[in-house]
């Protein structure tokens, strides 16, 4: 068959995205209040931000900001894992990351599904971070088994939507028809299902060891559990949430406000109590309650290169270790204070950044470079920075497109219950994940590098100024 009758990847990945955001939609109401806020505020920041407006338009940013920006999904077992990437695949999706958040109090390890070329990016970025439970975190041995026996006995996906990929892996793609097929029968995984597959006995007894353990084991499949908007200002949304009805976490995650954003920034409403019926002792049904589905929204910044991030990173670090957000979020002021005051050592200006070399940016001729080159007034061996300096050459953030650790298991204990971190012992088992997933996890600072590298090198090809220059 010829590639020409098969249905873009990036087609089927924005149909998939937008069939999730209406189910997810009609389950959890809020989600639209949210959504609207989101699109209100972002206006609103455009209108009164001209100069953010056109770096968006410039760089392919502004068409992207209304999508749905990712969702998140926990699997219990490696080859749900393995499946998962296959099915992500069908959509362009590929793991990239390897986030370990035992570290910060939530079993399981990680990596986020998305696309990586640059052009599927700016067609739908959308992206599911993606959770592997790590069941050898359960200290009870016995607790351990049964939860083992239980994800044994369960398949998440759709005997047609299995058969889909198959089909999709052997030919190299699908057709129209199949692609919905697809579409419809892989949105059949992530469904909300109220009831569940164990007793309320078993449901509290790992709910007591951890409420996400409890959340992975218990269902019949890994319901979507958010679905996460991208707003251009997460402090007017954290502050508006209340006015729509919208309880927010205590505190926002990730860095703190700036001038500059960088990597990101996430806050949520709390998780909603749903009502769910566990098998009774005689086959009948006992009534209970879940906590586990809410809303989030991020704020993304420019990408940071590996120097960059460790400055990130002990800064945080240090934020944490003075200030620990209690249970109740009450110090959250406190928190919020010592942020944005260890962060005054992380330079707020592009050009800073850039020169620094802590932040990835994509190049791109002007035109007063393009004239100039025109007329040879270029000379072949100017540095970069210099053409810079002259506006041949324009330095635009690369949007960071992935995940943190830290913030991502801040969000989960916040809607699993509280603010507080906790900690494992370190554990991290990159090997172990990858050879449950079936594959390696992309690098992304490699991946904005390159991003980074061949802008560079098609903008002083196009002055006629060599690509070695420093």
């Amino acid at each position: 068959m010829s590639t020409d009758a098969f249905v873009h990847p990036d087609e089927i990945r924005s149909m998939f995205s937008s069939a999730m955001s209406d189910m997810y939609r009609s389950e959890v109401p809020q989600y639209g209040t949210l959504m609207e806020l989101v699109s209100e505020i972002n206006q609103n920041k455009l209108e009164a931000d001209p100069k953010l407006a056109e770096s968006l338009e410039h760089n392919g940013e502004l068409e992207r900001i209304d999508l749905e920006r990712h969702g998140a999904i926990r699997l219990g077992k490696p080859e749900e894992l393995f499946n998962m990437r296959r099915l992500f695949a069908v959509m362009g999706m590929h793991p990239v990351g390897y986030y370990d958040l035992s570290v910060a109090g939530v079993p399981v390890h990680s990596t986020a599904f998305r696309p990586i070329d640059e052009e599927a990016l700016k067609r739908n970025p959308f992206r599911v971070f993606t959770s592997l439970l790590r069941l050898e975190l359960i200290e009870d041995e016995y607790l351990r088994r049964e939860a083992e026996s239980i994800l044994a006995k369960r398949n998440i996906f759709t005997a047609d939507a299995i058969k889909l990929i198959y089909l999709a892996e052997k030919n190299g793609g699908l057709t129209r028809i199949q692609a919905e097929q697809f579409v419809a029968e892989a949105l059949e995984t992530f469904r909300w299902h109220s009831n569940a597959t164990v007793t309320l006995e078993t449901y509290q007894k790992l709910h007591d060891a951890h409420r996400l353990i409890a959340d992975v084991v218990c269902f019949k499949g890994p319901h979507i559990n958010h679905l996460t908007p991208r707003t251009l200002d997460i402090d007017a949304v954290q502050q508006d949430m209340p006015k729509r009805g919208i309880t927010p976490k205590a505190i926002v995650e990730g860095p703190p406000a700036r001038s500059c954003p960088i990597l990101l920034r996430q806050t949520s409403f709390k998780a909603l109590e749903e009502r769910v019926n566990f098998i009774g002792d005689r086959h009948d049904e006992t009534v209970g309650t879940h906590t586990a589905r809410f809303g989030e929204i991020e704020q993304r910044g420019v990408a940071l290169t590996s120097e960059g991030r460790k400055l990130y990173d002990t800064l945080l670090a240090g934020t944490r270790h003075a200030v620990q957000i209690n249970a109740g979020g009450s110090n959250a002021r406190d928190y919020e204070t010592e942020l944005a005051e260890r962060f005054r050592a992380f330079p707020d200006d592009y050009e800073t950044l850039r020169v620094e070399k802590l932040a990835f940016f994509r190049y791109s001729p002007t035109k007063a470079g393009l004239n100039a080159a025109k007329k040879g007034d270029l000379d072949p061996v100017t540095a970069i920075n210099e053409l810079v300096d002259q506006g041949y050459l324009r330095a635009d953030p690369i949007i960071y497109e992935d995940f943190l650790p830290v913030s991502a298991a801040g969000i989960f204990q916040s809607n699993l219950g509280s603010d507080e971190q906790k900690n494992y012992s370190e554990q991290s088992n990159q090997d172990v994940f990858e050879e449950c997933l079936g594959a390696p996890v992309r690098d992304e600072l490699a991946l904005y590098a390159g991003l980074e590298q061949a802008s560079l090198n098609d903008a002083l090809k196009t002055l006629g100024v060599r690509k070695n220059v420093a």
